[in-house]
């Protein structure tokens, strides 16, 4: 590997970089997210999401994995940091972050998520929560999901706690920032998709429901549910039929037992 350039102060790139961890407008405005992790970052690269940088730390014996990732076709500047600077954008208290990756965003187009006569595909209307956002779309990849839809003013999908939360699934689920429901309609239209809403009032119970043939799962914001325009959209509701004294599940929670059925029901 050639000499990389040098970064060992908090100067302007690296403030640039620092600030895609807490600064969701400039994550947006860059076009970029931090990756931290061997497994997010392999699944990066390997899924051919575009790197604009590799940044590694200086002066420490790297791993085989991180020396092979430096060494590879991978695109992007290498870039040699200080140990304790790479650890303020790994956010971990220890220096002992090998790689971050800078990556670019795709582009939000709903024609990134193939449909198909067995399409599964989840709607997420408003998550609040950039954790339950990043465990929805590891399940949904988990249990074979076509994709995920964000809609409405929602948390960032490329907010470091929802990359992380995803476990590396962000790169193998076209996940698609959409603002409106009119593209989401114009996306179904003709397709004889079969929206299914999640909702603890739904009018029948989820194992009764046939989640076999092309279905869009829709999943309520973690405090209101979903809203009177995407139930509107429903073609029927379900609930999941629960013992005990919860009374409802978190909306990740709910989710995977959503998609845990349909996988099951189509196996």
């Amino acid at each position: 590997m050639p000499r990389a350039p040098r970064i060992t102060t908090r100067n302007a790139r690296f403030q640039q970089w620092h600030a895609l961890l807490t600064n969701r407008t400039k994550r947006l405005r860059a076009g970029e997210f931090l990756v931290q992790g061997v497994r997010p970052i392999t699944l990066a690269v390997e899924h051919g999401w575009p790197t604009s940088a590799l940044l590694y730390a200086e002066g420490r014996r790297l791993s085989n994995w991180a020396r092979e990732l430096l060494d590879s076709p991978a695109p992007g500047e290498r870039i040699a940091m200080a140990p304790e600077l790479l650890a303020e954008l790994s956010e971990r208290a220890e220096g002992d972050a090998e790689v971050v990756a800078v990556v670019r965003m795709p582009d939000d187009d709903l024609a990134r998520i193939r449909v198909g006569p067995s399409f599964l595909g989840v709607l997420f209307d408003r998550p609040t929560s950039p954790g339950n956002l990043g465990t929805l779309i590891r399940s949904a990849d988990a249990f074979g999901a076509d994709g995920l839809v964000v809609t409405g003013h929602a948390a960032d999908v490329y907010d470091p706690k929802s990359v992380r939360a995803s476990t590396g699934s962000l790169f193998s689920l076209p996940t698609v920032r959409v603002p409106s429901p009119q593209e989401v309609d114009d996306w179904l239209a003709d397709r004889g998709i079969t929206v299914i809403g999640t909702d603890e009032h739904g009018e029948s119970a989820l194992w009764d429901t046939d989640l076999t043939g092309p279905v869009l799962l829709l999943v309520g914001n973690e405090t209101t549910g979903l809203s009177n325009t995407w139930r509107a959209r429903c073609d029927r509701t379900v609930h999941i039929p629960m013992h005990g004294a919860a009374s409802s599940l978190n909306a990740a929670n709910a989710a995977t037992a959503t998609l845990y059925e349909a996988a099951r029901q189509r196996r």
